[in-house]
């Protein structure tokens, strides 16, 4: 990736990127990556929602990306963006975000939550080809994302989770997964990368659920008086809703490990909720697995932080980034735009200020110097 002539502001934000195979030709290439990649960045973080809204950020924009680069030849169209974006090779762009993350955020996250969202309009009906499902790791706590893999449907997050774990530095970290999770090899790639685990549990492991399940339905019948528990209790309620949550532990655990054998098992935790809406009463259960040994008390909260990536993540791609409404569909176009919004997500969530992420994204595109200072800070 060429930086020559790059002006110092930038280099620090781009050297991360520096790895990025060139895909065209030598002779034919007019726009160097790292001229594609803040154009596509910026225009992202102005708004942009499309491959043709980056193309005419740059006709609109191009003063300030000179304050950046030279772009000598002006800005590419909107097709030869698509052509860059649809040949440049995903995986090793998705590993150049890893390290510029790891970079960014310096120590490790506690609580790495790990889940799939499919972006619904860039599936290829006329080639049969799947929408893009991209598995995505997200630091709870500083609500950043941390790393992500394309998959070709939700079905293949099994196999793309343990890839995905494999870029990142998880030593010390809490990891979360939904039940799509819950496989003894993601756990056994956990526990060797000297991490912990907590896993939804259900019917996907039969045998695991269905011991576990019957297990509990004994013990609340007699008030878990045959084996220590740690519990606890919480009311939260907000607009009309009331809801009770009670977290119990459970240590003792052996004779589920003698029938079980899973990497690190050393809990099983069960949340039971009751949600009151008006005169309308919700019951759920759901059970977890963990290598963990800590109370309620903690364990409660770790669990409900794994719903971050629900209401931080995916919420803010949709709904401020319009990702459900993306059309690209050629190669890896789709893999390659959803990097790119996840490296605008990082860098506004990160600005300082009491802002929306929304009003933020807005000031980037009435202020040059707010958005240059997303990519210098």
């Amino acid at each position: 990736m060429d930086t020559s002539g790059a002006f110092e502001e930038t280099v620090v934000f781009l050297d991360y990127f520096k790895a990025l195979a060139e895909p065209r030709q030598r002779g034919k290439v007019v726009y160097s990556l790292d001229e594609v990649l803040l154009l596509c960045l910026l225009a992202v973080l102005a708004g942009a929602e499309s491959i043709v809204d980056i193309a005419r950020f740059g006709e609109k924009k191009l003063a300030l990306l000179r304050r950046f680069r030279r772009f000598a030849d002006g800005t590419p169209s909107h097709d030869q963006l698509g052509t860059i974006l649809a040949t440049l090779d995903a995986e090793s762009f998705q590993q150049c975000f890893v390290s510029w993350v790891a970079a960014v955020t310096g120590a490790p996250a506690e609580v790495i939550a790990i889940d799939g969202k499919t972006s619904r309009r860039t599936v290829d009906k006329k080639g049969a080809k799947a929408p893009l499902h991209m598995v995505s790791a997200f630091a709870a706590r500083q609500r950043l994302v941390l790393g992500q893999r394309a998959v070709g449907e939700k079905s293949n997050e099994i196999v793309a989770i343990p890839r995905l774990l494999d870029m990142l530095a998880i030593e010390g970290a809490i990891v979360t997964i939904d039940a799509i999770g819950c496989q003894r090899a993601i756990a056994a790639k956990i526990i060797d990368k000297k991490a912990d685990y907590v896993l939804a549990l259900k019917r996907n492991q039969s045998g695991l659920h269905d011991d576990v399940a019957l297990f509990v339905a004994e013990q609340k019948a007699n008030g878990f008086k045959d084996t220590a528990t740690s519990r606890q209790q919480t009311i939260d309620g907000d607009h009309g809703r009331i809801e009770t949550r009670t977290t119990t532990v459970i240590e003792d655990i052996a004779w589920l490990q003698a029938r079980h054998p899973w990497p690190g098992l050393e809990t099983v935790v069960i949340v039971d909720s009751t949600r009151e809406i008006g005169a309308k009463t919700e019951r759920e259960t759901r059970l977890y697995i963990s290598s963990l040994t800590l109370d309620a008390a903690t364990l409660g909260p770790i669990i409900r932080s794994h719903w971050a990536i629900e209401n931080s993540l995916h919420w803010v791609m949709d709904m401020v980034f319009r990702d459900d409404e993306c059309r690209l569909r050629t190669a890896n176009a789709p893999a390659n735009f959803a990097t790119i919004k996840h490296i605008s997500h990082n860098l506004i969530r990160k600005a300082p200020g009491k802002d929306s992420f929304r009003l933020r994204r807005k000031v980037a595109a009435w202020d040059d110097d707010f958005l240059a200072s997303l990519i210098t800070a």
